[in-house]
């Protein structure tokens, strides 16, 4: 590894563990200032972050990545501004830290107290999306945590003038120093680096595909809190409305395919099959989208092409929609539970016992009924915004807020009391 890579990964590393002390003990009204000024800044200077995402938009063009992984890169005004509403929204959030979780009185007297408190210094390492930088040095500071970013080389240029802004803005309204740091070598020696830096790192979160999830997880030295690869599947019940299943559909898949919440898979019951999959798959067409049917389906949906064996495992994070046509809720049921990852299931029914069963079976994060997956975020949730999307059952699970980037501690007050 290059002495100079993996010294700006130990200096950074060694700046966020000085500042999480400092950010473990701010009041609420300074955290919720600093992140308003993080808010008034990125609207302020959003052009100069416009300009730095416009670099890496047309790098990533240039290399041929699909539109909708270039919508992950891209940053407009509206999402600039959503972003800084996002932070307000965790400005006006309670702050989590010093929390009581719970706390009771043993017979001795002894009073002990179980208090929420920040995990330390959190890792983040992500691919392509930028708004990641600001979602999360968001709600670690809220949280009380110090950040330390190694973003991807699709957005290098975006993140960098990101994380410029949010320190100038902080500096200014008492943020510590090293509260927020990026490492700016994109190579994968520093993320291979930062994964062994037990002594500095608490906590290390992987946002991206398939492949960076895994190898963090295979890798780290630093505990992870895994985040999900997103196969998610939409199931059309025979007692669905038929013109919401096609609204939900649709949005589930069209509204940003490009996203882990997107729909990659269209289940639909054999009694509703001929009427639904003509309508839905011509407006699905009309919207550019490929689909890769069953045999069953095939006979439905113009122009379709043979599903294969492994269409129906992947995240397409793309306009392409496999599609199947079921017997029942248990076949659809049990296909979900063969090639699902557990991010987010959604069931369009009347049945309120088929609602039951898919709920109480489904094993996701996020399961729903009548409503679009797209939903899985921690924006739409009301947590302002969120650091992760955990598909995994230990700690965290489903859209990570402000409660999952705590810890807890018992505080034990006593007059006296010994052990006898």
């Amino acid at each position: 590894m290059s002495t100079d890579i993996m010294a700006e990964v130990i200096e950074k590393a060694k700046r966020a563990r000085r500042a999480a002390p400092r950010l473990a003990v701010l009041s609420r009204a300074e955290k919720d200032l600093i992140l308003r000024a993080f808010a008034d800044a990125l609207e302020e200077q959003k052009d100069l972050v416009i300009e730095a995402n416009a670099r890496d938009v047309a790098a990533a063009q240039a290399r041929g990545i699909s539109p909708a992984l270039v919508d992950r890169v891209i940053l407009t005004d509206t999402r600039i501004a959503e972003m800084a509403e996002g932070l307000r929204m965790i400005a006006d959030l309670p702050d989590p830290v010093g929390e009581v979780i719970h706390g009771w009185r043993l017979p001795n007297g002894l009073e002990i107290t179980k208090v929420r408190v920040p995990l330390g210094v959190v890792g983040v390492i992500y691919e392509s999306r930028p708004n990641v930088t600001v979602d999360a040095t968001g709600l670690c500071l809220k949280a009380g945590n110090a950040t330390l970013l190694r973003g991807g080389s699709d957005a290098v240029n975006s993140n960098l003038a990101l994380v410029r802004v949010l320190q100038q803005a902080g500096a200014e309204v008492g943020l510590p120093e090293g509260a927020v740091e990026i490492i700016e070598t994109t190579d994968r020696e520093a993320a291979a680096q930062l994964m062994r830096l037990n002594e500095y790192v608490d906590v290390l979160i992987p946002r991206g595909g398939a492949g960076l999830i895994q190898r963090v997880k295979n890798e780290s030295t630093v505990p992870v809190i895994e985040t999900g690869v997103g196969n998610c599947h939409v199931y059309v019940d025979a007692s669905a409305d038929l013109d919401r299943a096609e609204e939900i559909v649709v949005n589930a898949k069209c509204q940003r395919p490009g996203v882990c919440n997107a729909a990659e898979t269209l289940l639909v019951h054999r009694d509703v099959a001929a009427d639904f999959l003509p309508r839905v798959g011509k407006r699905l067409a009309e919207l550019g989208v490929e689909l890769r049917a069953c045999p069953r389906s095939r006979p439905y949906l113009e122009g379709a092409k043979a599903a294969t064996q492994e269409d129906w495992a992947t995240e397409f994070l793309d306009l392409i929609l496999a599609v199947k046509t079921v017997d029942d809720v248990a076949e659809a049921i049990e296909h979900i539970g063969a090639h699902g990852t557990m991010h987010s299931e959604a069931i369009v029914t009347g049945d309120l016992s088929a609602a039951r069963r898919f709920t109480r079976e489904i094993d996701a994060a996020v399961v729903y009924v009548n409503a679009s997956t797209r939903f899985t975020d921690g924006g739409q949730f009301g947590f302002g915004a969120e650091i992760g999307i955990s598909t995994q059952k230990l700690h965290a699970r489903g859209p990570m807020g402000l409660p999952e980037l705590t810890s807890y501690k018992y505080v034990a007050i006593g007059d006296g009391q010994v052990r006898s």
